[in-house]
C-alpha cells in the first residue's frame, strides 16, 4: 500500500514546534493574589496547594514572586477585616484591596487587575445587598426554602463605588464578577464621570453557577451563609444565554470578556471567540486547579504536564488571557523550557 499522506512527517523533532498551532507564554497568564486584612502572616489555603492568603505587609513580596516567574499581571482579591449586610468595606478608602493596590502599583511594575464584587464583604456571602425582607436571620432561614433575591439595582450602585475606589487606588483594570444586570454600563459610566475613562473593564460576561468554585470560597472567605447563587449566576446547561449575556456587556462597554469556569466551558470560550472581536479571557478556577493537584498527589497524573495541557486547551479554544492558579508554576516551566 502506497501512502501519500503521512501526517507523522510533521511530528518529528524540530519541525513539530515550527508547525505547532497553539502556543502558551507567561504573558498570557494572570495570577490571582489573596490579600487578607485579618492576619499578619501568610496562611496556607489547604484546598489550593501552593497558595496562601497574604497579609497587607506581604502583598508586594507576593507579587514580586509572581513577577520573578515571568507573569506580568495579577488579580487582587481581598478578605476584609469586617463584614456587614451591604458589604461597605468593599469601597472603603482604607479597604484591603485599595491598600494592596496602592502598595503594589507603587512598588512594582505588575499590571494590577482588581476583583469588583461584594461576596467577600457581605456578612451573608452573596454578591450584593439583599432585597428588603431577607436581611434578618429568620428570613435567611426561611429563604432556604424560597428563592433568594439580591437587589440588582442597589448592587449596581455599590459596584460603581467599588470600581471608582479601585481606580483611585491605582488599579490598571477592574473586573466585575457578580453577574448583575447592567453592571458593565453602570461601572463604565461611574469611571468615566470620575475621570477614569482610561481604565478598562474585564467583565465576567458569562459566569456559571458551578460546582468548581469551592476552594476559592475557602480562600476568599466568600461562601454564602445560606441559599445559593443560581438566581444570578448562569445555568450550566445554557449556551445561547451566554451569547446574549456577552452581547449585553459588549454594548455596555466591556473591554475584555471573561468566561468562568474554563475547562468545563471550552465550548463557550470558543463561541465567544467566534462571535466577538474583543479579547477573551477564561478563568481556570480553583476546583479545576484542585482536582489536578489531588490526582497528582495520588500519583495518577503528572502535575506539570496536566497543568500545561489544561492551559493549552483553554488557549486553543480561543482565550487570549487565562486567569489561573497555575500561572506561577507554568510560567516557570515555560521559561525553563525556552532557556
Amino acid at each position: 500500500m502506497e501512502l501519500t499522506n503521512r501526517p507523522r512527517r510533521l511530528r518529528q523533532d524540530r519541525i513539530r514546534d515550527l508547525v505547532g498551532e497553539t502556543s502558551l507564554s507567561p504573558a498570557d497568564l494572570i495570577a490571582p493574589i489573596f490579600v487578607d486584612a485579618t492576619t499578619d502572616e501568610r496562611i496556607a489555603i489547604e484546598s489550593m496547594p501552593g497558595h496562601e492568603r497574604v497579609p497587607l505587609t506581604e502583598c508586594v513580596a507576593r507579587v514580586e514572586e509572581v513577577l520573578a516567574a515571568g507573569v506580568e499581571a495579577v488579580m487582587l482579591f481581598g478578605v476584609p477585616r469586617s463584614k456587614d449586610p451591604d458589604g461597605t468595606r468593599a469601597w472603603a478608602d482604607d479597604g484591603v484591596v485599595q491598600e494592596a493596590t496602592r502598595q503594589v502599583t507603587e512598588a512594582t511594575e505588575a499590571y494590577v487587575i482588581t476583583d469588583v464584587c461584594l461576596c467577600e464583604y457581605t456578612d451573608h456571602g452573596h454578591c450584593g445587598p439583599l432585597e428588603e425582607g431577607l436581611r434578618g436571620e429568620a428570613d435567611r432561614q426561611r429563604d432556604r426554602e424560597t428563592p433568594l433575591t439580591v437587589d440588582n439595582d442597589a448592587t449596581l450602585e455599590s459596584l460603581e463605588k467599588i470600581a471608582v475606589s479601585h481606580a483611585e487606588a491605582g488599579a490598571d483594570m477592574v473586573a466585575p464578577s457578580g453577574m448583575m444586570d447592567g453592571m458593565v454600563g453602570a461601572i463604565r459610566g461611574a469611571l468615566d464621570r470620575e475621570g477614569y475613562e482610561h481604565v478598562p473593564i474585564m467583565s465576567y460576561a458569562a459566569k456559571y453557577e458551578s460546582a468548581f468554585y469551592g476552594p476559592f470560597r475557602d480562600a476568599a472567605d466568600g461562601a454564602p451563609t445560606f441559599g445559593d447563587r443560581r438566581h444570578y449566576q448562569m445555568d450550566p446547561g445554557n449556551a445561547r444565554e451566554a451569547r446574549r449575556e456577552v452581547a449585553l456587556d459588549v454594548e455596555q462597554g466591556a473591554d475584555v470578556l471573561m468566561v468562568k469556569p474554563a475547562l468545563a466551558y471550552l465550548d463557550i470560550v470558543a463561541d465567544v471567540r467566534r462571535e466577538f472581536d474583543h479579547p477573551v479571557a477564561a478563568y481556570n478556577v480553583s476546583g479545576e486547579y484542585a482536582m489536578i493537584h489531588a490526582a497528582a498527589e495520588k500519583g495518577w497524573l503528572d502535575l506539570e504536564e496536566a497543568a500545561f495541557e489544561s492551559l493549552v486547551s483553554i488557549k486553543r479554544a480561543g482565550a487570549d488571557l487565562i486567569l489561573t492558579y497555575f500561572a506561577e508554576g507554568v510560567a516557570t516551566t515555560l521559561n525553563d523550557r525556552s532557556g
